[in-house]
């Protein structure tokens, strides 16, 4: 890996991110397309996961997302620190194998919390296995009621330990949603001819994957968004060999795509982007990407749930929400600070842009600055 001599300067670190977010520009990509890029994408919120994809994608629409859900390009399922991602289908089996340790250790105290064994559980997988067993795909509410029919009591939080364990196990995975209800299949019945790469073949794509969809970035980012040990990380990006370089920034010594930090490509300057977006949940430390007073708006309570943002210059300057209507969908946005009325007639068309992909009209309301 080649090292870098030249120091980033902020603004320069944020352009090589957008361009390694792929939001740089806009491009006619599709969806398995930004998904291999990616490797895995935050979806445990499914709106806001298919527009992770709209932003992305010149021309895109929500049943674009839909449809390579339903083609078996990608999927949904637990690869890593136990939370909801899209990854390409292929690569869910050895996904989940590389990177499922931490999360199945941590759900023995979940289980002690519910009041359940780990026989129950394994007896539970088994009882799904069957249900799903010949190509079935079924909702959650049916998946329940073959649990229920099997004596195993689903109350309170039980039912979603149980099909994310299965899930996380490999067994598992989620289908295309059917209406407003997820839906769980069999991985291996889903995807009956999986990659099977090595487990250091696997380190060396994560590691090119990571870092050529967040770079600049650290080693101890890539640690935390995997949920893999610092030394196994280290094996990863060694083998990446030199698709991957070491650059310096003002945080100290990070790495990017060689691809990327070579490109010039131009950058977008006002983006509207979901609550769940590996913008910033790529990372650990975000202060690169917005004030650190703008955190608990963002974030609310500090409990994981991201609010969708405005960015400008790859910095958050606002969040927004929607309603959704017949025809239209309603948005509500909050400034982070002062907005020019250059930079609203630039994030309103950016919402018209997310209107089309959900074939709606797009309706902005503006409030002032969050305290």
């Amino acid at each position: 890996m080649a090292t870098g001599t030249v120091l980033l300067s902020d603004a320069d670190a944020r352009r090589a991110r957008l361009r390694s977010l792929l939001l740089a520009s806009g491009e006619p990509r599709s969806v398995l397309e930004v998904a291999e890029w990616f490797g895995a994408m935050q979806a445990q919120d499914l709106a806001s996961g298919s527009w992770s994809f709209g932003v992305r994608c010149t021309g895109l629409s929500e049943g674009d997302v839909q449809a390579a859900q339903e083609s078996r390009e990608v999927l949904r399922t637990w690869p890593m620190r136990g939370t909801v991602h899209f990854v390409p289908a292929r690569d869910a089996a050895w996904m989940v194998a590389l990177m499922s340790a931490k999360p199945l250790a941590g759900g023995a105290a979940r289980r002690e919390y519910l009041g359940i064994t780990l026989d129950l559980v394994d007896r539970a997988v088994q009882v799904l296995a069957d249900a799903l067993a010949g190509g079935k795909v079924l909702t959650r509410d049916e998946c329940v009621a073959a649990l229920e029919d099997a004596g195993i009591s689903t109350a309170g939080q039980v039912s979603y330990h149980l099909l994310w364990y299965a899930c996380q196990l490999g067994v598992l995975c989620q289908g295309p949603p059917r209406g407003k209800s997820h839906t769980f299949t069999l991985l291996a019945e889903w995807v009956p001819s999986p990659a099977m790469p090595s487990r250091e073949e696997a380190l060396a794509t994560m590691a090119l994957r990571y870092f050529q969809s967040h770079g600049p970035a650290s080693e101890k980012d890539f640690s935390r968004w995997t949920g893999l040990g610092l030394r196994e990380c280290r094996v990863g990006i060694a083998d990446a060999g030199d698709a991957l370089v070491r650059v310096e920034t003002s945080a100290g010594d990070m790495i990017a795509s060689a691809e990327v930090m070579d490109s010039g490509a131009a950058v977008r300057k006002h983006l509207v982007l979901p609550g769940f977006d590996e913008y910033l949940l790529g990372y650990g430390d975000r202060s690169l990407l917005m004030e650190t007073d703008h955190f608990k708006v963002v974030v609310p309570g500090n409990n994981g749930v991201f609010q969708a943002t405005l960015v400008r210059d790859g910095r958050v300057v606002g969040i927004w929400k929607r309603t959704l209507k017949t025809k239209a969908v309603d948005i509500a946005v909050t400034q982070l600070g002062s907005l020019s009325a250059a930079d609203t007639r630039a994030f309103e068309r950016e919402f018209a842009a997310y209107g089309r992909f959900l074939a709606r009209e797009a309706r902005v309301a503006w409030a002032g600055a969050a305290s």
